[in-house]
C-alpha cells in the first residue's frame, strides 16, 4: 500500500511531537507500507511571519491596508503577495526539513521536498493559488529507493518559478490532491482531534464522533465553518474518489472515513448540526420591483468578490420590495460600499444591517427522503421561543437563520432533538 499521511500544525508543534510523527511514520513503513507525508509549519508559525510582514510594512494597518500600502510606498519591489508567499511558505519546509531528520536519527532513510521539487504546478495567483498538475517522477524515484517522502505542504510554484501558495489550510489540499496524483490507498489527516463531530463538541459535550460520512456531506460541513478539513481538499477527495481517513496524531484509534455515498448513509437522517458566527443580514428596503434588480444588487457584489449565502426578497407591494441576504461578517463594509454606489431607476438604495445573527444548519443525505425533517426543526426551535428569521435548504441541507444570542441554544435544542446526542465516552 501507498500511504499518504498529513500532519497538521499542532502535530509538529514541537521537537517531541516532531519526533512522535517521525515514530508513526517509520513504524507505517515498517507493516511494508510506501509512505508519503505532508505537513504543514509548527503550529503559530504562519501567524508569526505574517505579522513581521504587517509590522514592517504599516505597522497599524489591517493586513488588507498594509498590502495596498506596501504597493504605493515601494515601488521598486514586487508584489506584496509574491513576497508575502515566499515568506509564509518558509514555515512548511522547515517542518518538512526537521521531519526528515527525526525520521533520519531514529534510523529510517527520508527525504524532504519542498514545493518545486515535489512537482506541484500551480496558476500565478498569490496566496490563493489553485493546482494546475503534480509532476510526481520525483516523488516515486525516492519511493522507489525505499525512502519515506516529507513533502512541504501549502505551496508550490507557478510556471514563472515563483513560490505560490495555497491559502490557509493549504496543507489538506496539497496532502489530498497528491494522494490523488500517487493514487494512494488512503490519506490520513492527522491532527490534534479524532474525527468528525456531529457538532462542535465544545459546545455541546454530547456530540458523537461519526464513523464514515460522505463527501457531499463534509463539503457541506467545511463551507460551515468546520475547522477539520479545507473545503477546497474535500472537492479534490471527491472528484479523485480519494478516500480520507480523518483521526488524531495522539493516537491510534480510528477516526472518520469520509468516502463516496454509501446506502447506509441514507438511512442516518442527520449526519450533523453546525453552528457558523460572522455573518451579517443586509436589508434592501424599498428597492423597485421590475426586472433586473436582483442582477443588477448581486451583480455588483460579485464583481468585488463578495460571496453572498442566502437571499429573500419579499412579496412586493406597491411597486416596492425588499431583498434580505446574508454576507460574511469580514465583508459587510465592503458590500455597503458596492451598494452605495449601486442606483436602481436614478434612485439610491436603502439599506439595513444586522451583524448580531448566527446560522445553524443541518446535514445529512438523509434529508433527500424524509420531508419531514424541516417541520420538526422548525417545531424544536418555537419550543424553545426562538424566531426564526431567515431559511434556505438544499437536497442535504437546511440552514436557519436566528438572533446571534439564540445560537448555541438552537444548536443544542437541535443536535438533542433530532436525535444526535449520545454517549462520547
Amino acid at each position: 500500500m501507498l500511504v499518504l499521511k498529513k500532519f497538521g500544525g499542532s502535530s509538529v508543534a514541537d521537537l517531541d511531537r516532531i519526533r512522535a510523527c517521525a515514530d508513526r511514520c517509520l513504524r507505517t513503513a515498517a507493516e511494508g507500507h510506501q509512505v508519503v507525508v505532508v505537513v504543514s509549519a509548527m503550529q503559530g508559525e504562519t501567524n508569526r511571519l505574517i505579522a513581521l510582514a504587517n509590522a514592517l510594512v504599516r505597522p497599524e494597518a489591517d493586513p488588507a491596508a498594509a498590502r495596498g500600502h506596501y504597493v504605493e510606498a515601494a515601488k521598486s519591489c514586487q508584489d506584496y503577495d509574491r513576497e508575502l508567499d515566499q515568506l509564509v511558505a518558509t514555515g512548511e519546509t522547515v517542518s518538512a526539513a526537521l521531519l526528515a531528520m527525526a525520521i533520519g536519527d531514529r534510523g529510517g532513510r527520508a527525504v524532504s521536498l519542498c514545493g518545486h521539487q515535489l512537482g506541484m504546478q500551480t496558476d500565478q495567483r498569490h496566496t490563493r493559488a489553485r493546482i494546475l498538475q503534480i509532476d510526481e517522477a520525483r516523488i516515486r524515484s525516492a519511493l522507489d529507493e525505499g525512502r519515506i517522502v516529507v513533502c512541504a505542504g501549502f505551496q508550490g510554484v507557478d510556471p514563472d518559478g515563483n513560490i505560490t501558495t495555497l491559502g490557509r489550510g493549504g496543507s489538506d489540499t496539497s496532502a489530498v490532491a497528491l494522494a490523488a496524483a500517487l493514487k494512494a490507498d488512503v490519506c490520513e489527516i492527522l491532527t490534534d482531534v479524532d474525527g468528525v463531530y456531529t457538532t462542535d463538541p465544545r459546545i455541546v459535550p454530547q456530540a458523537r464522533k461519526i464513523d464514515r460520512i460522505s463527501y457531499d456531506e463534509m463539503l457541506e460541513l467545511a463551507s460551515l465553518g468546520a475547522k477539520v478539513l479545507q473545503i477546497r481538499s474535500v472537492a479534490f477527495a471527491k472528484k479523485y474518489g480519494v478516500r480520507v481517513h480523518v483521526r488524531s496524531s495522539l493516537n491510534t484509534t480510528q477516526g472518520t472515513w469520509i468516502v463516496p455515498p454509501e446506502s447506509a448513509m441514507e438511512s442516518v437522517v442527520v449526519s450533523g448540526v453546525a453552528l457558523e458566527r460572522g455573518e451579517a443580514k443586509v436589508t434592501v428596503l424599498g428597492a423597485l420591483d421590475v426586472p433586473g434588480v436582483i442582477a443588477t444588487v448581486f451583480g455588483a457584489l460579485g464583481a468585488a468578490g463578495i460571496v453572498v449565502d442566502m437571499i429573500i426578497q419579499n412579496v412586493g407591494h406597491d411597486g416596492r420590495t425588499d431583498i434580505t441576504f446574508t454576507v460574511p461578517g469580514t465583508d459587510l463594509t465592503r458590500a455597503l460600499d458596492v451598494l452605495a454606489g449601486v442606483t436602481i431607476g436614478g434612485e439610491a438604495m436603502r439599506v439595513e444591517t444586522d451583524r448580531n445573527i448566527a446560522k445553524i444548519s443541518i446535514v445529512g443525505l438523509g434529508m433527500r427522503t424524509h420531508a419531514e425533517i424541516v417541520g420538526q426543526a422548525f417545531q424544536i426551535l418555537a419550543a424553545e421561543g426562538i424566531n426564526v428569521q431567515m431559511v434556505s435548504n438544499s437536497e442535504i441541507r437546511l440552514s436557519i437563520v436566528v438572533q446571534e444570542r439564540y445560537g448555541e441554544l438552537a444548536l443544542r435544542a437541535l443536535h438533542r432533538g433530532l436525535g444526535l446526542d449520545g454517549d462520547r465516552a
